[in-house]
């Protein structure tokens, strides 16, 4: 199966409700001619807008009532919305759980497209795969929220997706996980996850590279610590150890390098969610929410690097709002437990307990222990942490091939990683 036909595009088989930015920009669609006609209008709730917009940004005495909905249409008209529900067959039901509001599942996808200014950053060719997959839950009383990342080269039997015209894209077994967006765009995607975890999702977003190092840039970078230089003669790279902020493509470098740690995909999960955590942290942060340029530029490259499902930007902000009430140390975010495969060298397989996780979103339900010993928080310090406690019953390598393996000596005393885990996986201890 070849990732180099145009049909494998990361839009392929999903149904345009809006115009591209390519095809505003008088520049071909993703993955080809731009499709589709004019934006269609919806009716917007000024309830929510007042809510979303103006709460947030005259609050802050950033601009006048006038300011408020030009920022908030010029904002609204920056989003790239595809409709992908005519796409997805034999959906899992949701579940009825008690909170004030409905729990949400978004399924976060990392375009690895070449194509467009901006996304030609390393010389290759790049699939149109999706680089990052993470699904994010919410919970229905807005307490919690855990983004779980897959790693893109697990092994998984695809199911079959369709595509906007109703016809089958036959499934594959043993298939990558990051094939199904190859084939079939997002719509494949949350095909696949539905269908082998059983969760159903609420929304999508798709980003691509030169989307996140915008997002980057209009904060003024986003602090890491890197524990020895980084070099990396096949692409060009070379990261300064030390604690820093970084961005443009030195965080986009950081994020997809696989060079460090003990090289696996998993192991640069974990060094793009400290990444992810201490971006949130930072965005959520009293720092970035009374800077007018710092708010306004983020929001400008969040809406303009999307492509999505969700409604309007008063949505998304409705959505922003819940993740700042419940703080940094309520966000967490684990992978999906692994061990090597045996059938395909270089791949991974989800290990029983992957299970236990897909139920934990189903049931809304708080990450287990297991779960919070392998995980990074929003509020963790770059740094890492000297808080440990030391267990002389714990033997377990943090190379063992598990990647999610027993309890490691030097775990922190609050959960998380453990000094040898984030050394396995090039973090700072």
């Amino acid at each position: 199966m070849s990732q180099d036909n145009p049909e494998t595009s990361p839009v392929a088989g999903a149904r345009k409700v809006g115009t591209s930015r390519a095809a505003r920009r008088g520049k071909a669609g993703r993955g080809g001619a731009s499709r589709g006609g004019g934006r269609r209008k919806r009716y917007l709730p000024g309830h929510t807008v007042a809510k979303t917009i103006t709460a947030t940004l005259l609050a802050l005495a950033l601009v006048t009532g006038v300011g408020v909905v030009l920022l908030y249409n010029h904002w609204n008209g920056n989003l790239d919305r595809y409709d992908i529900t005519s796409q997805l067959k034999n959906r899992p039901d949701k579940k009825d759980v008690t909170g004030p509001q409905e729990p949400l599942n978004i399924l976060v996808m990392g375009s690895d497209t070449r194509e467009g200014e901006g996304n030609g950053i390393d010389g290759e060719a790049g699939g149109g795969v999706s680089d990052t997959t993470i699904l994010v839950h919410l919970s229905a009383n807005r307490k919690f929220a855990y983004g779980i990342s897959i790693p893109r080269d697990t092994l998984v039997d695809r199911p079959d997706c369709y595509d906007e015209s109703g016809e089958v894209i036959p499934g594959q077994t043993d298939a990558m996980w990051n094939a199904a967006f190859g084939v079939g765009g997002p719509a494949c995607t949350v095909q696949q996850l539905e269908q082998v975890s059983g969760i159903r999702i609420d929304n999508y977003v798709v980003i691509d590279f030169s989307g996140f190092k915008d997002m980057v840039n209009a904060l003024d970078g986003v602090e890491v610590c890197i524990p020895e230089d980084i070099v990396d003669t096949e692409h060009g790279i070379t990261l300064e150890a030390g604690t820093r902020e970084i961005k443009d493509d030195e965080a986009l470098s950081y994020v997809r390098l696989r060079h460090t740690g003990d090289g696996t995909d998993p192991s640069r999960i974990k060094r793009q969610q400290a990444f992810l955590a201490a971006m949130i942290n930072k965005v959520l942060s009293a720092g970035t929410l009374s800077r007018p340029d710092r708010l306004i530029g983020f929001m400008n490259a969040l809406t303009d690097s999307l492509q999505t499902d969700f409604d309007s930007v008063g949505e998304m902000a409705d959505l922003a709002g819940n993740f700042q009430g419940i703080g940094p140390s309520n966000v967490k975010f684990v992978t999906t437990p692994w061990v090597y495969s045996t059938r395909q060298e270089g791949r991974v397989e989800w290990t029983e307990d992957v299970e236990k996780l897909w139920q934990l979103v189903v049931d809304d339900e708080q990450l287990t222990e297991e779960f919070v010993e392998q995980s990074i928080s929003a509020a963790d310090d770059p740094e890492g942490s000297s808080a440990t406690t030391e267990d002389p019953t714990d033997t377990a390598s943090p190379s063992d091939g598990s990647g999610q393996g027993g309890k490691k000596n030097g775990k922190k005393k609050d959960g998380g990683l453990s000094d040898d885990q984030r050394a396995a996986v090039g973090l700072c201890t």
